[in-house]
């Protein structure tokens, strides 16, 4: 599950936008976001090998991509699909480009774009990761009914043939 994102400029590091999303019962959740911070401060002085990266810490995982002079991250579960966390990176990024994609590089002030909805992007996120889990978890169940169906029933014919012995002598 998305715990934290945060999209900032990498030229400066400053920070354009940020949610908590499922994160605000998140204990040490400023630490989290220390942590963010130093990330960003660090890409800004070219400290990025990569365009897109995974980083453990703790129990959580940041996910981000830097696309064009902006990193967008996100905190997840370690448990959360690495696939559906850089998805919804790159849908935060189409929508983050699209409605401010001219006033990013002239952006002053921290959060400048805090009335940017991370928060609304993530709950949609979540409830299609959820519509998915569910979907994996009966394709699951299905699979281990037809690969254990035969030997059940097997087991099944065996069992009955020793009560019926059993009651005919």
């Amino acid at each position: 599950m998305v715990k934290m994102t945060m999209i900032a400029r990498v030229t400066d590091g400053l920070p354009l936008a940020e949610g908590l999303d499922d994160g605000r019962d998140l204990v040490d959740a400023e630490m989290y976001k220390q942590q963010v911070k130093a990330l960003f401060k660090n890409l800004s002085k070219g400290h990025n090998e990569a365009s897109r990266m995974s980083i453990e810490t703790g129990p959580y995982v940041f996910h981000y991509i830097i696309e064009g002079r902006v990193c967008y991250l996100t905190m997840c579960d370690r448990s959360y699909p690495k696939k559906l966390a850089f998805q919804y990176l790159e849908d935060l990024k189409n929508e983050f480009e699209r409605v401010n994609g001219a006033q990013i590089e002239t952006a002053a002030r921290p959060y400048a774009f805090i009335k940017f909805e991370v928060s609304q992007m993530s709950s949609r996120l979540t409830s299609e990761s959820r519509i998915y889990a569910d979907k994996a978890r009966d394709l699951n169940r299905q699979a281990l009914i037809r690969k254990w169906a035969p030997v059940a029933i097997v087991l099944g014919v065996v069992f009955l043939l020793f009560w019926v012995k059993a009651k005919l002598w």
